[in-house]
């Protein structure tokens, strides 16, 4: 099996890059230089219309967004348990991913990029609070979901990746985190994983190879 995953360094698709990791597959990594525009190359827009990341090739099929990426991972390698095996608890996950990427992520990405949704500057600073507002009430639920928990379900599942990357980007705003102390412990506990560590490592190569080549 030949399975390839197209990634860029501070995205979301460091969740499966630890998914994949977690389930013990070989897989190579294409990483794009979203400085550089390289999402949005015409070799890269004839591979993946969509200019986004994450991608994963297998054996020249693709599959886009992590909700069924991760899904994906699961079923190709279920010893790995990257999802509960119980099936209504696997709905839950799904609907965990699904809540990652469409209830949180498009809030980080207001903070990130105002203009995505409007374009008068003036409007910025009301985007940005208004995003950081919807955030916080979300990391209150997943502060109460996480509590005298080490993670989201019994062991270390595909939403614990997800969210770490939602977390994580949130700590690079300079958003108030402090009162969700069951999330930052999930966060921490989370870099003590070997899988995390090979993909902050890998992201910090990556990043260094983007600036030589700058």
């Amino acid at each position: 099996m030949n399975i390839k995953l197209y990634y860029a360094p501070i995205t979301c698709a460091l969740a499966p890059y630890v998914t994949l990791t977690e389930a013990g597959a070989e897989f190579e990594v294409e990483a794009l230089d979203f400085k550089k525009e390289q999402h949005k190359s015409p070799e890269y827009l004839a591979i993946n219309p969509k200019h986004k990341v994450p991608l994963l090739i297998v054996d020249g099929r693709k599959l886009t967004e992590n909700v069924a990426i991760h899904q994906w991972v699961a079923r190709t390698f279920p010893e790995a348990q990257i999802l509960p095996e119980d099936p209504w608890l696997e709905l839950q996950a799904v609907s965990m991913l699904s809540w990652c990427s469409g209830g949180i992520h498009p809030f980080l990405s207001r903070i990130n990029a105002p203009s995505r949704v409007c374009q008068l500057r003036e409007a910025a600073d009301d985007i940005r609070r208004a995003a950081a507002e919807a955030i916080y009430e979300n990391f209150e639920i997943a502060d109460r979901l996480l509590d005298g928990r080490d993670h989201f379900f019994d062991h270390f599942t595909a939403p614990d990746a997800h969210f770490f990357w939602c977390f994580r980007r949130a700590t690079q705003f300079g958003l108030d985190l402090s009162p969700f102390g069951n999330c930052q412990a999930h966060f921490d506990r989370m870099h003590l994983r070997a899988s995390v560590q090979k993909l902050l490592a890998f992201e910090k190569e990556i990043q260094t190879q983007f600036a030589e080549a700058a």
